[in-house]
């Protein structure tokens, strides 16, 4: 009962516009106030303070910074002209290559939200110059890039790994071959409608501009090699690795290509710290009602009420799958797993769940939430940059969704999907 009138409060203060970060410290701290009396208040401070402060999430940051900084120098033109090169030939090439970017741009930046509005601002535009209709350009740009939380490295990845224990090495590389399935998908989904409603054709194939735009790409395409080589390798962790991609970013954007100057350098840098400045507020004040919820143990009875409900791993997996997803339509994916996962994971383990498995569960569930009203915050970015009315576009979202659904249930039923890397890699 106490969780409901939690959620409840959440979120009533959530359609009165309160911004979601301030929403779970008011609902944590009256919650407090109500069971403990207000002694219990002084003890704000230092959860807050404890819940922002982890080593590991010193990698957030640092990934959004790098994402700034390859868009302003330039890098990520040179990577949207080379996957033109190869597949503009095709009917509808121009949307594939927005998905080719996004998988491109995923592997340096993390966050769909800066894959969207980076690529987006750039690819709807030309999208729509070209004929494609706006909701489409914006759909295709807008699910494009929620394979931007499941390719590595990953923002909600990190934070899964930060409160649930589980390796945050296994769980990157257990996104790869969901990641490219559900670019491979989108591509092909991408082309018969294409062929449906005749998009047009951009360029013909041409292996000099293949060649050209290759050469003038190669520097940006090392940097997925160095990251995430270096991370795989070990010879870096994955907060290490962030440092590695602003440091590889700002080199190759600056003396190599560049686009990078003192004043590009500063206004990247503002962008990321605002970007971080909004999940670092929503680590803060969910750490606040996280620590609250356990205090009254509610983790432990949210798993014994579903383990008495039913002990099938299948059964327990259908079931957070659908409450993901609905948590996913009202939360943003930061404050879904901080506020969320603490409470699940007793279940999780109690039924036998490898919790890097159930962490590509969890990510793809929330990205499917980015895309789905109310908060849907991919999905309002792509819409705000195309000027399109959000529920026209997902109208034709629903397509892209559905293929995210699929990926979502092979990945969860079908385990060998995303753990068989990992087996042979680390176990």
């Amino acid at each position: 009962m106490t969780l409901f009138f939690l959620f409840l409060g959440l979120i009533v203060l959530i359609l009165l516009d309160v911004p979601i970060a301030v929403s779970l410290g008011v609902v944590a701290v009256c919650a407090m106030a109500l069971s403990d009396g207000l002694g219990a208040l002084l003890n704000i401070g230092p959860v807050l303070f404890s819940g922002a402060t982890k080593f590991t999430l010193v990698a957030i940051p640092l990934f959004i910074v790098a994402g700034a900084v390859m868009n302003i120098s330039g890098i990520s033109h040179r990577l949207i002209a080379f996957a033109s090169s190869l597949i503009g030939f095709v009917r509808g090439g121009l949307a594939m290559v927005t998905i080719a970017a996004s998988l491109f741009f995923a592997e340096i930046s993390g966050s769909a939200v800066a894959d969207v509005a980076a690529l987006g601002s750039i690819l709807i535009p030309a999208m729509q110059q070209r004929g494609y209709p706006k909701a489409f350009a914006a759909a295709v740009t807008s699910s494009a890039a929620t394979l931007a939380v499941v390719i590595p490295p990953s923002i909600p990845m990190i934070l899964y790994g930060v409160m649930s224990g589980a390796s945050i090495v296994e769980l990157f590389v257990a996104g790869i071959v969901p990641g490219v399935l559900g670019g491979l998908s989108m591509m092909v989904l991408t082309y018969f409608i294409a062929r449906r409603h005749k998009y047009p054709i951009e360029e013909t194939f041409q292996l000099s501009r293949v060649a050209s735009t290759g050469r003038d790409a190669a520097w940006a395409l090392l940097l997925p090699v160095i990251i995430l080589g270096g991370i795989f390798s070990g010879w870096v962790t994955a907060t290490e690795g962030a440092g590695l991609a602003v440091i590889a970013a700002a080199l190759i954007g600056g003396f190599v290509y560049r686009g990078l100057n003192r004043t590009r350098l500063c206004s990247a840098m503002v962008e990321g710290g605002g970007q971080t400045a909004v999940v670092m507020l929503l680590v803060a004040t969910s750490a606040l009602l996280s620590d609250y919820l356990t205090g009254i143990q509610v983790p432990q009875q949210v798993a014994q009420s579903i383990v008495e409900l039913t002990d099938s791993p299948y059964m327990v997996l259908a079931l957070l799958n659908l409450f993901f997803l609905i948590v996913g339509m009202f939360l943003h994916s930061a404050a879904a797993i901080i506020l969320v996962v603490p409470i699940v994971m007793p279940l999780v383990h109690a039924v036998g769940i490898d919790p890097v498995h159930f962490g590509l569960i969890v990510t793809l569930n929330l990205g499917i939430g980015q895309q789905t009203p109310p908060v849907a915050s991919v999905l309002v970015t792509a819409c705000s940059i195309a000027k399109a009315d959000i529920w026209e576009v997902s109208k034709v979202n629903v397509y892209f969704v559905s293929v995210l659904v699929v990926v979502l249930l092979l990945v969860t039923y079908v385990p060998v999907i995303p753990m068989a890397l990992v087996e042979v890699l680390y176990r």
